[in-house]
């Protein structure tokens, strides 16, 4: 199959892009009082911690513009659900944010345990997503640090997904914290349809906002062509997390409950296997994230319900994950402004 080429529109913003981003870019945090660093850390993690609790969620996604002549944006898309946010670590620089969505009716709910969201303050590496099946650790640049909070998400298997890093700061009156461009692996709701890109380089925004927060995305749509990384279309993505109680709430909390330790040592053994490879890489799988979620979940699923003992599951879970794991590939990052430009 041939792709056609660039149009010379598509080119030369693309290329304007490349030249303009540097000149874009954030540099190191002002210099600040040592009052004013604890001030605006306690405020961060204020904004961090309140992204805890029952909500009711609306993705609304809308690819906008092509960037080839030869690609059609696909038609927009919103969707919802029930999801309970659980704070599962606090040790003061690193908050851990556990998502369990809450599907099913009112008298029969069933749990996904959804995505994690780990946040760390001054990070000196993040575990970068660097193209299918790979994770690597990546260096925030040392004079990038001070200041900054990384967060690294992660799927729901606790395998990695991707990791960004920035500044929590006010901009019209508005609490935001803006991460890096950050490479991603694309989400079921694209990768079930085959498409012609293979990764996002996004830009992810989170804010609260009276009621809940925002989760907004602004997604460049990338795949090789050529063998050539370029750019097919941009996404929009807002996912608006709004305060509701009106759904199973204690379903989720019964079901963390019961799994809670199955998962802490699920996310022993991926750390385990980072640590060993310095990054890791694991065959990613279109519906369910890689090719051993489905069993991780699943084996949850029935620890909750008490048709599997823990203690096996757990040994299951770490064959399964020392199976699938091989090495990734380390890669330090020069430090550079731009690593964090618009």
């Amino acid at each position: 199959m041939f792709i056609k080429a660039h149009s010379k529109l598509g080119a030369a913003m693309l290329a304007l892009a490349l030249i303009t981003t540097p000149a874009l870019a954030d540099g190191p945090v002002k210099q600040r009082t040592a009052e004013q660093e604890q001030a605006s850390f306690t405020a961060d993690r204020a904004d961090i911690l309140a992204m805890a609790g029952n909500y009711k969620v609306t993705f609304d996604m809308k690819e906008t513009t092509a960037w080839r002549d030869d690609y059609t944006p696909i038609k927009a898309k919103i969707s919802g659900g029930h999801e309970s946010v659980r704070i599962i670590e606090d040790t003061g620089r690193k908050i851990v944010l556990q998502h369990l969505l809450v599907v099913g009716s009112d008298d029969s709910p069933f749990i996904v345990k959804h995505w994690r969201q780990d946040w760390e303050y001054e990070p000196a590496q993040i575990l970068a997503y660097a193209g299918p099946g790979k994770w690597v650790l990546q260096d925030v640049p040392e004079r990038m640090r001070k200041g900054r909070w990384s967060q690294t998400v992660y799927q729901v298997d606790d395998s990695p997904r991707y990791a960004g890093w920035g500044q929590w700061r006010t901009v019209n009156g508005i609490r935001t914290w803006r991460s890096n461009w950050t490479l991603r692996p694309l989400a079921r709701r694209d990768a079930v349809r085959n498409p012609v890109y293979d990764r996002y380089n996004a830009i992810n925004r989170h804010q609260p906002m009276p009621g809940g927060w925002i989760h907004w995305q602004d997604n460049t749509k990338m795949g090789l062509v050529d063998g050539k990384l370029v750019p097919f279309v941009q996404e929009t993505v807002l996912n608006t997390y709004r305060k509701f109680d009106g759904y199973p709430v204690s379903a989720a909390d019964d079901y963390w409950s019961k799994t809670q330790s199955y998962w802490a040592a699920v996310r022993a053994e991926w750390d385990a296997a980072i640590g060993r490879y310095k990054g890791v890489t694991v065959e990613e799988e279109a519906a369910t994230g890689t090719v051993i979620s489905g069993r991780l979940l699943e084996m949850g699923t029935e620890i909750s319900k008490g048709e599997l003992k823990e203690k096996r599951a757990i040994a299951e879970a770490q064959s399964l994950i020392r199976g699938a794991t091989k090495p990734g590939i380390t890669k330090t990052a020069k430090p550079s402004e731009t690593e964090s430009g618009y």
